[in-house]
């Protein structure tokens, strides 16, 4: 087989194949060619011979780690489409729609020129069809077309990963929005070729609404709502999946002297995220996920779309908590609120009082 002009890889760089029971067509001429070929054989059929990884996946708030490696590979990349109820809050549990059981679904860490081996299953008993659509993905529907499954189907697509950045990933069955509103999204980082400037430690927060059905106080279970998502009037606005999730025991924890990066994205469906860290000035932004241009210096709040993303780094100087929050400030109440602990030695020459500081019993800005 020939390999692909650089103008067919960029227009379509997408090729999937089913695997068990198949359902429906499969949309790219090239996919037909290679529907039982293993990975191997489209790797060569591309003209390149590249080393297969296993990516390592991780949950928010961990984060895969940097990558090493300075050549192009395969990146296999196991995702599995389901329902989970999990707790929302303390007080009530809701029955959401996950990748890999845990919302948001895990981090995927690359390298631009990487080819993605997406694999993806289906445990949803509903009979509810599941797929992915990535951001980072060029070719119809993001890889949606050719990763739909239900219970017990198994797809695998090859996308060839053309531009660094950050972004967002999420099913995009019909009906998207209930997918989403549900839990269904997560973040995947394609590193530069020169790769990303060390930092001391990395975090993964994920802010997203959730929209339920009117209940009373007492109800420990929660149901989706979709009138109330298309009146946009949530419920909760979270990080990273429920109420407390960057909180108490949780929090995020760190060192004076440490610099920080966190990779957040905005699962949404619907909010406009102002995500701000009290108490700190981002040293760098890469805004909407943008890893190739200049960053924006000395930043105190950054806006993040639904289904965007942005990078932010700062020092840590001072010892103490700090608050995330999205600063449209009544969102705290929603459940938009985290924290970072910060341990180490005073630094008088930055922050010094008369007075002791005094804490805030019950309150989520300043606990």
């Amino acid at each position: 087989m020939t390999e692909p002009t650089p103008q067919e890889a960029a227009g379509a760089s997408v090729w999937g194949v089913g695997i068990g029971r198949r359902r429906g067509v499969i949309v790219s001429a090239l996919t037909m060619v290679m529907l039982s070929a293993p990975t191997g054989a489209v790797a060569k059929s591309r003209g390149r011979s590249l080393p297969v990884e296993e990516a390592t996946l991780t949950f928010a708030p961990e984060v895969p780690a940097p990558m090493t490696r300075k050549r192009p590979a395969i990146v296999q990349a196991h995702l599995e489409g389901g329902m989970k109820e999990m707790p929302i809050s303390d007080q009530a549990s809701y029955m959401f729609w996950t990748f890999n059981d845990h919302v948001p679904g895990p981090m995927i860490r690359a390298r631009v020129g990487d080819t993605l081996e997406i694999h993806i299953t289906n445990s949803d008993a509903s009979g509810m069809p599941h797929n992915v659509d990535f951001h980072a993905v060029t070719g119809p529907g993001g890889g949606a077309t050719v990763t739909t499954v239900v219970q017990g189907e198994e797809r695998v697509a090859w996308f060839t990963l053309l531009h660094p950045g950050l972004f967002v990933y999420h099913c995009a069955a019909p009906p998207v929005m209930d997918h989403i509103a549900n839990g269904m999204y997560g973040l995947i980082l394609v590193e530069p070729k020169e790769g990303l400037p060390k930092v001391d430690r990395e975090f993964y927060v994920m802010q997203s609404e959730f929209y339920t059905k009117d209940s009373e106080p007492s109800a420990t279970t929660l149901e989706f709502s979709h009138e109330h998502g298309l009146a946009e009037h949530p419920k909760f606005v979270v990080f990273n999946g429920r109420v407390g999730a960057l909180t108490a025991d949780h929090a995020l924890k760190a060192k004076t002297g440490e610099h920080i990066r966190i990779f957040f994205g905005n699962g949404g469906p619907n909010l406009i995220s102002s995500f701000h860290v009290i108490g700190e000035i981002f040293d760098r932004v890469y805004r909407e996920g943008d890893v190739i241009s200049p960053p924006a210096r000395s930043v105190q709040t950054t806006l993040v779309p639904p289904g965007g993303a942005t990078v932010v780094q700062f020092g840590v100087e001072v010892p103490g908590n700090y608050t995330l929050v999205d600063h449209a400030i009544f969102r705290i109440e929603q459940g938009a609120v985290g924290y970072l602990q910060v341990e180490g030695n005073p630094r008088h020459d930055i922050y010094v009082s008369q007075d002791e500081a005094t804490t805030c019993p019950g309150c989520l800005v300043h606990p």
